[in-house]
């Protein structure tokens, strides 16, 4: 949304409610822009952890998972030969 600086000035409130909503603003100044104002960007539960220090994240990143094991039978027929 683009906004002169006349009409941010009159609207301010308004404006500032539709950045609460989550839209940016692009200020306008003779029809070109001069600045945005953008909504803050929450952070998520893990990055509030992580800022208060309660929870450290990871050294590195967890390995893929390996590729699965095709067989013809059931699963209770591989843990039987586990077993043995």
């Amino acid at each position: 949304m683009d906004v002169g600086i006349r009409e941010l000035r009159d609207g301010l409130s308004r404006h500032l409610a539709e950045v609460r909503e989550g839209r940016t603003i692009t200020i306008t100044d003779h029809g070109k822009p001069i600045a945005q104002i953008v909504p803050l960007q929450v952070p998520t539960v893990l990055e509030r952890l992580v800022a208060e220090g309660k929870v450290t994240p990871a050294k590195r990143r967890k390995r893929p998972a390996p590729a699965p094991i095709k067989t013809a039978g059931p699963v209770s027929d591989l843990i039987d030969e586990q077993r043995r």
